[in-house]
């Protein structure tokens, strides 16, 4: 079971990240069927925008992400002994090198893991996490983390960042475009038949939609990864029942006051505590109720 769960998440993960590439690409053959009438020339666009986005993403995202949570750095085992022992005890166990740790003032228990390898990994943990859950219950959350970076969750979720900033950006640029006034292609371009007017609607639909499928995408992959990160921390502590009593106790409390919106995806449950009726459909995280059932089948 542990470890049928584990290949199906895999495999649903690497849909989604070839489904989010493809959507990219999409968006710049769009933008350039619509104003350069080339579809080539626009994919191509695309293409080094996400190369280029990428890249700065993986080169600095502890730094940035650290910093856009106010989480302070922990140097040394004096500072935070539980949590340090803890930490370097599953990272022993996954067989990944002791990653960063950082801890965020906040009373709202969660955690979260980044970096762009298990070399360059990074973890936070509130202070709230620390207080209310118990060693069991905290191993289980720290082996929930230390999945993510030995499965290279981490890079992914830089990866996806990247690619909804690069959709975003293009997207702005045929929003400006045509709000100040540029014409969709020279009039001596222009062809009236029935086949451009479809490819014409079609890349304006494309655009459009852009925003809301890259969310989709995005959220569907963190969702997945977190089943996944579930499953890989009861392979690495052998004791689900840790895990379960840890997100009960995460899902029974207040929202966070120091969490980035943008970096919601990456903790271990919705720092938010999004509630409102539909949120499943939009939300980062799966429902705590599921993932409980989950594991409680293990």
């Amino acid at each position: 079971m542990l470890y049928d769960q584990i290949a199906t998440n895999k495999r649903r993960t690497g849909y989604v990240m070839f489904g989010f590439g493809v959507l990219t690409l999409a968006i710049g053959a769009a933008l350039g069927y619509l104003f350069w009438n080339s579809w080539v020339s626009g994919t191509v666009i695309a293409a080094v925008v996400a190369v280029v986005y990428m890249l700065i993403m993986i080169s600095q995202s502890t730094n940035v992400v650290m910093s856009m949570n106010h989480a302070r750095e922990i140097k040394d085992v004096s500072q935070a002994p539980q949590l340090w022992h803890l930490i370097e005890d599953m990272a022993l166990v996954a067989q990944v090198p002791m990653p960063r740790v950082f801890i965020i003032d906040d009373p709202s228990p969660n955690a979260f893991a980044t970096g762009n390898d298990p070399k360059h990994a990074a973890v936070a943990v509130t202070t709230g996490i620390m207080e209310r859950l118990n060693r069991e219950e905290l191993e289980g959350v720290i082996g929930h983390e230390m999945s993510h970076v030995r499965n290279y969750d981490i890079r992914l979720q830089t990866i996806a960042l990247a690619l909804s900033a690069a959709i975003g950006l293009l997207v702005n640029f045929a929003s400006n475009w045509f709000w100040w006034g540029g014409a969709t292609r020279r009039r001596d371009d222009r062809d009236d038949s029935a086949g451009n007017i479809i490819g014409l609607v079609i890349s304006i639909f494309l655009i459009i939609l852009a925003p809301l499928a890259a969310s989709i995408a995005q959220m569907a992959l963190s969702r997945n990864r977190e089943y996944l990160a579930d499953t890989s921390s009861v392979e690495l502590t052998r004791n689900p029942q840790g895990l379960i009593n840890a997100l009960r106790k995460i899902d029974d409390s207040q929202p966070m006051k120091a969490a980035d919106p943008n970096s919601a995806a990456l903790y271990i449950s919705d720092p938010f505590k999004h509630k409102q009726k539909f949120a499943d459909l939009f939300a980062t995280h799966p429902p705590i109720a599921d993932r409980i059932a989950r594991l409680e089948k293990m």
